[in-house]
């Protein structure tokens, strides 16, 4: 009889439950290690022919720095799927759907499809959340302080978590590393320094805190409608012991799984990205910081696009006489946040004239000089993220017409695709690393899952409604480019499911989730700050 060890030092009995103890072929493990040292090699080769292409010589310190922070970004993703994904595959397993390490296969699969697939607006959305300071001097010693600290307080509280088999949020972790980060830069810097975008945290946390919500009243809901029109009494009872279902429904549970799994991929792959970009950017700005994958054809939209609304802010603000003074007040603005104002519309003239006429001289993105490169991107950044604020500002919205706000956003397009994008290797790379996480270590937390949260056994209505709901939202989210927890999703999901069925919740594990989902920001800002905090100043000490 196998035992899982739990919180506590409990132990459950899988008398009655799935087996977990199956190890993996042998050849299925020479298999996984090539893969996963295929996926560093290929990453380092990327690298080496992304600078090599653009001339940029990378000293061997900063080369020695990168390949450690990539390895690190790719780690929090390795765990990332051990630590999250258990929950996509708890629910096939505990209903005899799959076999525990067919279904772990399966998961990691579509994991790597669905980082494949995902568009990029969730790894940019946890970028905007950094403070604007560091975001810009990527390459300092605060912009590598920053990576590494943010990078190991999530790791490690994700692991602190796994090891004694909490569904916590990996999502939770990353968002709270940030925070701690913006805040202990703040107060390092005595106050003038910028801090996090605390309206990008208060959308992002919003969305935390309600799609758990979603999860447990949607499963709640679609129990119970399944309950009125499928009036199949095996479908709420207990499975029989080592027993796959019906086909039809092993079918809907093993498609719930896989769309769990695909959207997971989506959505959590897209954090792992957003970093490593970060990481490039500091390390090889030349290669990186600009999209030089622009073809020289799109040049001309770009100009006019920027020329256009260059006229649009000029309609509203006196262009400045140089180009220093209009990025020092844009800036300032984008720190404080507040941008409905003539001398920052006229801040925005300058710079977008001025950036139309950089790459209009050059020809495209990908003729951009090496020199260039750092001054450019920051150009863009700013504006970007500038225009944004203009945009969305009710004084602002007062003050531009509707076809001078039609003109910014496409404006704000044409920055988007020349900023901010995600290389192919590394969208590989991140779901090489996701989908073999998914492969191991995940036994803690699906015991947590299929056994710990309700009172009675998983049924197939139960896994299928938490599932369905799980995807729907993760998929939603990832839509409008927003970071959710697909643990606390999942979970919540299992727990409605559980109520809706009529069996209750075991209260320790609730308390203890809860616990993890309340601690997680306080603990992982405390790690990355105090981290910052020593980082910072052992690279200062170093010389860098």
């Amino acid at each position: 009889m196998a035992s899982t060890v739990l919180t506590g030092g409990e132990s459950v009995s899988h008398a009655r439950g799935p087996r977990l103890d199956d190890r993996f072929p042998f050849a299925g493990k020479w298999l996984f290690a090539a893969l996963l040292v295929g996926g560093l090699g290929y990453a380092g080769i990327s690298i080496l022919s992304d600078t090599q292409q653009v001339g940029e010589q990378i000293a061997g310190g900063v080369f020695l720095f990168l390949g450690l922070a990539l390895v690190i970004a790719l780690g929090f993703e390795f765990v990332n799927g051990f630590h999250d994904t258990a929950n996509a595959v708890a629910t096939v397993i505990y209903t005899n759907a799959m076999p525990a390490h067919l279904a772990v296969v399966w998961s990691g699969v579509w994991n790597f499809l669905g980082v494949m697939a995902s568009s990029g607006a969730v790894a940019y959305s946890i970028v905007t959340l950094l403070p604007v300071d560091l975001v810009l001097n990527l390459g300092s010693a605060g912009g590598f302080a920053m990576i590494f600290a943010l990078l190991l307080a999530a790791v490690l509280w994700n692991l602190a978590t796994w090891y004694v088999g909490l569904p916590n949020s990996s999502s939770h972790a990353l968002i709270g590393s940030i925070l701690g980060v913006g805040l202990s830069y703040q107060l390092l810097s005595d106050g003038g320094g910028s801090g996090v975008d605390m309206a990008q945290v208060t959308k992002v946390l919003s969305a935390l805190l309600i799609s758990p919500l979603i999860g447990f009243a949607g499963a709640f809901v679609l129990l119970l409608v399944m309950k009125r029109i499928f009036r199949k009494p095996e479908l709420y009872r207990e499975p029989k012991a080592d027993a796959p279902p019906p086909a039809g429904i092993r079918a809907l549970l093993i498609g719930t799984c896989t769309a769990v799994s695909f959207a997971h991929g989506g959505n959590d792959g897209q954090k792992g990205m957003g970093l490593i970009m970060l990481i490039l950017i500091g390390c090889a700005p030349t290669a990186y910081a600009l999209n030089r994958t622009v073809p020289e054809s799109a040049t001309p939209a770009f100009v006019q696009a920027a020329t256009s609304a260059s006229a649009a802010y000029a309609a509203h603000g006196r262009p400045m006489a140089s180009v220093e003074a209009a990025r020092a007040r844009v800036t300032a603005a984008l720190r404080t946040r507040k941008v409905a104002d003539a001398g920052v519309y006229g801040g925005l003239a300058t710079l977008s004239d001025d950036v139309a006429e950089r790459i209009g001289g050059y020809g495209s993105l990908g003729k951009v000089p090496a020199a260039a490169v750092p001054n450019l991107r920051n150009d863009m950044y700013l504006v970007l993220d500038t225009t944004k604020l203009v945009a969305a500002d009710k004084g602002a919205q007062a003050t531009f017409t509707e076809a001078q706000v039609k003109t910014l956003k496409a404006y704000n397009t044409e920055l988007e695709r020349g900023t901010r994008y995600i290389p192919l290797w590394v969208k590989i790379t991140v779901a090489l690393a996701l989908g073999l996480g998914t492969m191991v270590g995940w036994r803690r937390i699906v015991v947590t899952v299929g056994e710990r949260i309700g009172k009675t056994h998983l049924t197939y209505g139960m896994g299928a409604s938490a599932e369905l709901m799980a995807a729907s939202t993760i998929l939603l989210a990832e839509r409008f480019g927003m970071p959710v927890s697909t643990t606390h999703i999942l979970s919540s999901g299992v727990a409605g499911a559980s109520v809706a069925n009529g069996a209750g919740l075991q209260g320790r594990t609730v308390r203890n989730m809860a616990l993890a989902w309340v601690m997680t920001l306080p603990v992982a800002m405390l790690l990355s700050g105090t981290l910052y905090w020593l980082l910072l100043n052992l690279t200062r000490a170093l010389g860098y």
